[in-house]
């Protein structure tokens, strides 16, 4: 459902746009060019509790057993085939799907991921990260999100993005064409549906003001996707997933359907965004873990299962704000940390390995003494993918001005 805080965001974005254009028709806009997909876990997901060495002393001694990756028991961790040299690194056992796409060689992971400022704010590290630089003065120095400058630096800052999230995300902030709708299943109709639509669309028929257009467009970007969602009685068509696939009805289930679903639609879109909430597990947080780490498993795998004709084009990129500490707090909990593990699902790449120094978790290489040191910048990870299966060797220096990324060895 296309929501108002869209319309209202959009307003704000639109604004900024030179003039009206046309959305692009239906794999109009370079069909068959690569696909880029972010899902942000928000709330900080504790990577240490997801992919860890489980032979670490450190580890062992920091952490109580219910709130770490264990090598045996009634639960053993996954086995990571490809990681550092020397340490026994796991996988959450209630990830045994996304396992089975690492096995593959399918997925690689990054770990001790991060910016090098080391905030320990969700929304100072979120904005950061979604505008693309390391430091809260560098958020003026750039115009948009990351992912509205590689849209332009590729020639499609004019197409259409979405994001299956009720509004404009700020990797995408200030690119006009973004269509918002957290759930397909019920079309995107405007609140009052067809008739709303109509006097909205002969109320704002002409002017060139920021208003007008920006109505103009939003009507458009209902249109470029409700339209293929619909039966000829004006039905909606349930979705049938590719491969067999199927979506739980969790909030990275429905979001990644969506995506899937656009993206079956062949309509030229080439930037998709999504969320998942509830990483921030200050307190309870193993049983919280277990069920979210099971929830985006299972939801990737059934993505990977559904666009299995069309992974030779999908760069599928999964990252949090920031990881969590080492040790637990008072609420078998963990705190904000630093840097966390990433996900890589693309072409090409060098799948089924565990990529990144990894720092070590002994108290003096800790940052602050306290978190995962972070090794390796997430724009160095996306900078590798925007020259290698994003086929856009030129964006880097484009999208992440200033900054000169490092080798990670994903291609």
């Amino acid at each position: 459902m296309l929501t108002r805080r869209y319309v209202l965001a959009g307003s704000g974005a639109l604004a900024l746009a030179p003039g009206l254009r046309a959305y692009a028709a239906p794999g109009e806009a370079q069909a068959g060019a690569p696909i880029l997909v972010v899902l942000f876990l928000r709330g900080g997901m504790d990577s240490l509790g997801v992919v860890a060495p489980v032979d670490d002393r450190d580890y062992v001694a920091d952490r109580p057993a219910e709130m770490r990756l264990l090598a045996d028991g009634d639960k053993p961790a996954l086995r990571l085939d490809g990681a550092p040299a020397g340490h026994d690194f796991r996988l959450h056992p209630q990830m045994a799907e996304l396992h089975e796409l690492y096995r593959d060689k399918r997925l690689a992971l990054v770990h001790a991921c991060g910016l090098a400022n080391g905030t320990r704010s969700h929304f100072e590290a979120q904005e950061l990260i979604e505008r693309g630089v390391a430091r809260a003065d560098g958020a003026t120095a750039v115009r948009g999100g990351w992912m509205t400058r590689w849209l332009a630096s590729v020639g499609q800052g004019n197409a259409p993005a979405f994001a299956a999230i009720p509004g404009v995300p700020e990797e995408l902030a200030e690119h006009a064409d973004t269509v918002c709708a957290a759930d397909l299943r019920y079309g995107m109709n405007l609140p009052g549906g067809k008739q709303a639509a109509s006097v909205l669309k002969n109320l704002y028929a002409h002017g060139n003001g920021p208003i007008e257009v920006a109505a103009r467009r939003t009507l458009q970007g209902i249109a470029l996707v409700d339209g293929p969602l619909r039966l000829p009685d004006g039905k909606i068509a349930p979705y049938q997933a590719g491969g067999g696939a199927t979506y739980e009805d969790t909030e990275v289930g429905r979001g990644l359907g969506a995506v899937a679903r656009v993206i079956r639609m062949e309509l030229g879109i080439r930037a998709f965004a999504l969320d998942m909430g509830g990483w921030d597990t200050h307190e309870n947080q193993a049983p919280r873990l277990a069920n979210l780490a099971g929830q985006l498993s299972r939801a990737l795998h059934a993505f990977h299962t559904d666009l299995h004709d069309r992974l030779d084009r999908i760069v599928l990129v999964v990252m949090s704000e920031f990881g969590r500490r080492l040790r637990s707090n008072r609420s078998n909990g963990t705190d904000h940390g630093h840097a966390g593990v990433m996900m890589v699902s693309a072409p090409h790449i060098a799948g089924g390995r565990l990529h990144g120094p990894w720092p070590g978790l002994a108290s003096p290489v800790l940052d602050n003494g306290v978190d995962l040191a972070m090794t390796t910048d997430i724009r160095s990870v996306l900078s590798e993918l925007m020259t290698g299966p994003l086929a856009t060797p030129h964006a880097p220096a484009t999208v992440f001005p200033a900054f000169t990324p490092k080798k990670v060895g994903l291609v």
